[in-house]
């Protein structure tokens, strides 16, 4: 009796251990597609799922994955040559409007060095000023379409943030004078450094400086932590919290701005987010606040000039 008992435990504790044995390896070809699959997303590459589990079950459904893992390739080809074929349709439609443009503002200059009456040069004026605000929209939308073609033509070097923002606030002293905003500028001694691409960052500041003369109600606040961190505030009352999430969406205005593109904050977005860094608007008390940071890197090296 005793050694059918011992043979039933022994049997017993045997399908106890295949059954453990079964579930590792079953965990295991599920960390290892949980694994593959997260990879695949983030790689651009065509190499499909392979697990090491030969149950029958979990090969299926790696092969389910790989199904839909090839129509997301197929879909992610599409969206990029489409995106392709987009970008490069905008940068030739705005580089042929300008050609057009530039003639038009010449037989303008003509015309105005000719006698005509002041009705007639009233209507030049007109058309004058309507003239130059198509020649800044097409230049912003070439900018725009230019910057984002070149994605990763970048050249990053150490560079001395706080000096970026002394010179774009020298460059706009005298647009915020004329429009009655004195900034107050908090910038560290400390020199705060970090890899970027001059020229870039010189535009973001420009673009955000831009976008303050737009909305701002008369004052501005630039702040500039040691940590990197670039807060752009200023007392909005036009805008509202709907509008501001909008802000930085391409050819997104508001009624206040209907004389821009909206490719100001999208260019600026763009840039940031190519130099590794991170761009957001908030809303609260009718004042917008844009806070840009980038990573913390290369501190100590020599300042890019």
């Amino acid at each position: 009796m005793e050694i059918w008992l011992w043979a039933l435990i022994s049997m017993r504790v045997m399908v106890i251990l295949a059954l453990l044995a079964k579930i590792y390896f079953l965990q295991k070809a599920a960390r290892e597609m949980k694994t593959a699959f997260a990879d695949r997303l983030i790689t651009d590459t065509n190499t499909l799922m392979d697990i090491s589990s030969g149950d029958r079950y979990m090969r299926q459904l790696a092969d389910a994955m790989n199904k839909e893992l090839r129509k997301l390739r197929a879909e992610r080809y599409r969206f990029r040559q489409g995106d392709l074929e987009l970008k490069n349709a905008v940068t030739n439609i705005s580089h042929d409007l300008r050609i057009p443009l530039t003639a038009i503002c010449g037989y303008l200059d003509l015309l105005e060095e000719e006698e005509t009456s002041e009705e007639v040069r009233r209507y030049i004026g007109i058309i004058r000023n309507r003239t130059e605000l198509l020649v800044q929209l097409t230049e912003e939308l070439f900018r725009y379409s230019i910057t984002l073609s070149h994605e990763n033509g970048m050249v990053k070097e150490a560079v001395e943030v706080n000096r970026v923002l002394e010179e774009s606030l020298a460059a706009f002293y005298t647009v915020l004078k004329e429009r009655g905003i004195t900034p107050h500028v908090r910038i560290p001694e400390a020199k705060v450094i970090r890899m970027l691409d001059r020229s870039a960052m010189l535009r973001v500041c420009s673009n955000l400086l831009q976008n303050a003369l737009k909305y701002s109600d008369g004052d501005l606040e630039i702040t500039l932590s040691e940590t990197g961190e670039i807060i752009f505030a200023n007392t909005a009352s036009e805008l509202n919290e709907i509008q501001v999430g909008k802000l930085f969406d391409r050819f997104y205005t508001v009624e206040a701005a209907r004389k821009s593109t909206g490719l100001g904050l999208a260019i600026a977005r763009s840039l940031v987010e190519q130099m590794n860094g991170t761009i957001a608007a908030s809303y609260a008390d009718n004042r917008l606040r844009i806070c840009i940071s980038f990573p913390e890197e290369a501190e100590n090296e020599p300042v890019g000039q």
